[in-house]
């Protein structure tokens, strides 16, 4: 009866730790899936909340670098509080940003809730989950619970922008964030199951090391993000991001030599492999972030395509990143990582480029199927390398720390492209639309001044449908002609938006030649 009993006990806690397991994905796909539908959806918002596509642009940029600016110090609350603890108020935090986003009135409410607390969810989320995944599986079952997450952060982004746009399309983009909502109140109805993973390391905070990593990031992608608005005090914004990230570096090598706790060790930074790994990872999602605000807004702003049509013209990017990704991850072989690495960036970069002359040329959105299944395929070789090839230098005891700088640099570079992208493709619209106005035989003088005014206060992109219903009460000459212009002006700027994943791709492609240069994992030493 006993051999039954511990028979029966071996099956159920067999049968939690499944469930666990798979709760855990459910996490991490919310998370994942989450910016996705922000992105196919920034029409709708912006109807629904009659706001304007660069505010929800920079809502998105801002989720992306709040999580960035706090995942160090997340993972440090972590180890305070208790792994368990910060999982489940970082479910919380998600929970009130997409509670948010279904019942918004404004855009001030989604970057306070949806930006800023489900920013600081996902910064808590994220190191916690990786630490219990440790804590609570051994052995294989830990191995298999790493790739069920990772695959499920995979799927999350290769249907997103489908699921998503069916959603917003056939029902309401505010349904998308309930369904969220759901999610992670099945996630928490298990949270019985979690054991949390006590912590033995120094309690000491390094607040000066976090303030500065704040400041750091925080300065230089809010000075973008203000530039795009038209705000004041652009330059000094992003003078205090980089000499907060120079004081950074600075005061954790100090702190290292008098044995003080640090926010991260900068030894972890004596790894020429993990320099590279962690900004190869940056320069992947700059990329990434750069293409994926560019072309949604193209798809919903020039094309006119509603939500579901823009998921569909983007999945393209999306299905062949996740298919290359797992198929490189089983047939890579013995082919050097640094290697397949390369390749990611050339055919990231030759993609993106692709994507150059067909943007003015373009009247579907499937006329992007070749150049998005080309760069996907490179993010995809991307995918399946970088995380294993930057922490395969960093020994067992660091490499939750490593990890989490892993994940900043990520962070930190999807909200840099995202926020720069933007920025750049608003600039770059209201440079072009006045100076064409300007030029104009058409329009008179005083619409000539009055159009520079209004883009210099407020550039925006629009749809020529949007702009038809502005311009009603105008003679039909002046319509026709502000049409015109708005036609030529915005896929140029979506063109010099490109730029910035193009930029990020070679400069990936340079640093790819250095870690050819680098020898392989097994020639590394693994305690450096």
């Amino acid at each position: 009866m006993s051999a039954e009993s511990a028979t029966s006990g071996s099956e159920r806690a067999a049968g939690g730790q499944r469930v666990l397991a798979l709760l855990l994905s459910m996490a991490m796909f919310v998370l994942v899936v989450d910016t996705s539908l922000m992105n196919v959806s920034i029409s709708s918002v912006v109807r629904d909340l009659d706001t304007t596509v660069s505010g929800v642009q920079a809502a998105i940029a801002l989720e992306a670098l709040v999580s960035a600016a706090f995942i160090l110090i997340g993972s440090k609350v972590g180890d305070l509080i208790g792994r368990k603890r910060a999982y489940v108020l970082g479910l919380l935090g998600y929970a009130v940003g997409a509670s948010a986003m279904a019942l918004a009135q404004s855009l001030t409410a989604i970057i306070v809730f949806w930006a800023v607390l489900g920013g600081i969810g996902a910064s808590l989320l994220l190191p916690a989950m990786q630490s219990l995944i440790h804590g609570n599986f051994e052995g294989d079952a830990q191995k298999k619970v790493y790739a069920l997450v990772g695959a499920a952060a995979a799927i999350a982004a290769a249907v997103g922008p489908l699921l998503g746009g069916f959603i917003t399309t056939y029902l309401s983009w505010r349904i998308a964030f309930v369904l969220e909502v759901v999610i992670i109140v099945v996630v928490l109805s298990g949270i019985r199951l979690v054991r949390d993973v006590p912590y033995t390391g120094p309690r000491g905070v390094d607040v000066v090391g976090a303030s500065l990593s704040v400041l750091g990031m925080g300065g230089i992608v809010l000075g973008i993000l203000v530039w795009q608005e038209g705000g004041e005090a652009v330059a000094a914004l992003l003078v205090i991001g980089a000499l907060a990230l120079t004081g950074l570096a600075y005061w954790l090598v100090r702190r290292k030599r008098r044995g003080q706790p640090t926010l991260l060790d900068p030894d972890l930074f004596t790894s020429k492999v993990f320099r590279l790994g962690i900004t190869q990872q940056m320069l992947q999602q700059i990329a990434l972030g750069g293409t994926m605000i560019a072309l949604p807004i193209y798809l919903q702003m020039v094309l006119e395509y509603n939500a579901m049509q823009a998921g569909l013209s983007l999945a393209p990017l999306s299905l062949s990143m996740f298919a290359v990704a797992l198929l490189a991850g089983k047939k890579a072989g013995d082919r050097r990582p640094s290697s397949i690495v390369r390749w990611g960036f050339v055919l990231l970069t030759v993609g993106v480029l692709a994507l150059v002359p067909i943007v003015p040329r373009a009247e579907f959105g499937w006329a992007l199927v070749v150049p998005l299944i080309v760069a996907g395929s490179g993010l995809g070789l991307l995918v399946s390398q970088l995380n294993n090839y930057t922490l395969a230098p960093i020994s067992d005891e660091r490499v939750s720390e490593a990890a989490g700088t892993n994940s900043a640099a990520g962070s930190f570079g999807l909200s840099f492209g995202l926020a720069f992208a933007g920025a750049i493709m608003l600039a770059t619209l209201s440079l072009t639309f006045t100076a064409m106005a300007q030029s104009s035989t058409v329009l008179p003088p005083a619409d000539q001044q009055h159009v520079a005014q209004v883009l210099e206060n407020d550039a925006e992109v629009m749809s020529n449908t949007q702009l038809e219903g502005l311009l009603a009460d105008q003679p039909p000459a002046i319509q026709d002609e502000i049409i015109r212009i708005n036609t030529d002006a915005r896929p140029l700027a979506l063109q010099v938006a490109l730029l910035v994943p193009i930029l990020a791709g070679l400069l990936g492609l340079l640093n790819s030649f250095r870690m050819m240069r680098i020898p392989d994992e097994a020639d590394v030493d693994r305690g450096q």
